[in-house]
């Protein structure tokens, strides 16, 4: 495939993603992830996992993240720089007309209504990108994948623990934990 038809494609996607994708980086990842992995096949399931697990640990917003990983795996740093202007141009264009019409949009009782719909529609996405992950974790059936998973959440829902530690710790874990399996892995092939 041609360089430019890639960059294009990886434009549209991102645009589009990016112009319809209301409530957060967290919404976009299953869109993604269906545009990238099941329809274009650009990336595998696993891929995509964790390319979204880095684009979450990494500071900045989700959706910017995600798009430049996206972006830099499919077309290197040319292809970042392309999907991070298909994925910030929708939000520069919308909120830059709202400014504009703040006052209109303010008290206007339906756009009230609308936001409210679109909140109950990301709280459902986000459901479903927890939902996958967490599915993928479990078939995996490996022990400390399910201690992680259950430890974090614990952590951050039942103990209020801040995000920043979580992150970091499990990160430490799977650094490890990945090490380890390769260790073996060589050690069998020896």
């Amino acid at each position: 495939m041609k360089k430019s038809k890639i960059y294009w494609q990886l434009f549209a996607s991102t645009f589009q993603l990016s112009s319809f994708t209301f409530g957060g980086g967290f919404v976009i990842i299953p869109l993604m992830r269906k545009k990238f992995v099941e329809k274009l096949h650009w990336l595998e399931e696993d891929e995509m996992m964790d390319l979204t697990a880095i684009a979450q640990s990494a500071p900045g917003a989700i959706a910017v993240n995600a798009s430049i990983l996206v972006g830099y795996r499919v077309a290197g740093i040319s292809g970042a720089l392309v999907t991070v202007l298909g994925t910030v141009l929708p939000p520069l264009i919308i909120l830059s007309i709202i400014s504009y019409f703040y006052v209109a949009f303010r008290n206007n009782h339906i756009v009230n209504l609308v936001m409210k719909g679109m909140a109950a529609g990301v709280v459902a996405v986000i459901f479903d990108v927890v939902f996958t992950m967490a599915r993928s974790v479990l078939q995996e059936k490996r022990l400390l994948l399910l201690a992680v998973l259950l430890g974090a959440f614990a952590a951050a829902c039942i103990f209020k623990v801040n995000v920043i530690p979580i992150i970091l710790i499990c990160g430490i874990v799977g650094a490890l934990d990945t090490l380890h399996r390769e260790r073996q892995t060589r050690r069998q092939g020896e």
